[in-house]
């Protein structure tokens, strides 16, 4: 199958919260999706979908903080039926690689859960900080960075 990273367009709205949904509440708290919502309408600002075919089946993100030289992956939802194939860490080197050629000696963070936070320790994220409860009761906290002149 086909399958390309392309960046999101509005038409793509209800298959990113579709995503949100196929991975509540493994994941993610119900109680998050208002703010996943809110991050598409009013925050995002690179945030990218992952198709196989012409279905959506994963997507993520990242924000800018140029004042204290670091970016952000964010919101990174993959169909279930599709984790462990290689997908999510596709999409995520696909983001790492764009934000090391246009800003080369930032960090890059992720605040994740401890229900995905081995993901991202396995591309070379360190845990900075954890807060328990931080998402919702059970979600907690999982600060990690990365260097991208790694």
């Amino acid at each position: 199958m086909n399958t390309i990273i392309t960046p999101f367009e509005n038409k793509d709205f209800d298959s990113v919260v579709e995503l949100f949904d196929q991975n509540t509440p493994m994941y993610f708290s119900a109680s998050e999706r208002d703010d996943l919502i809110e991050y598409l309408k009013n925050e995002r600002e690179d945030y990218f979908i992952y198709r196989s075919g012409k279905v959506v089946v994963a997507s993520g993100g990242i924000n800018y903080f140029p004042l204290e030289n670091k970016a952000r992956i964010s919101w990174d939802l993959v169909s279930p039926e599709v984790q462990g194939k290689g997908i999510g860490r596709e999409l995520l080197e696909f983001r790492l690689k764009r934000i090391r050629k246009h800003h080369p000696d930032w960090v890059v963070e992720v605040r994740t859960s401890q229900h995905a936070f081995g993901f991202y320790q396995k591309s070379g994220f360190e845990i900075q900080n954890v807060v328990r409860d931080y998402w919702a009761q059970g979600f907690d906290l999982y600060e990690m960075r990365q260097q991208t002149s790694k």
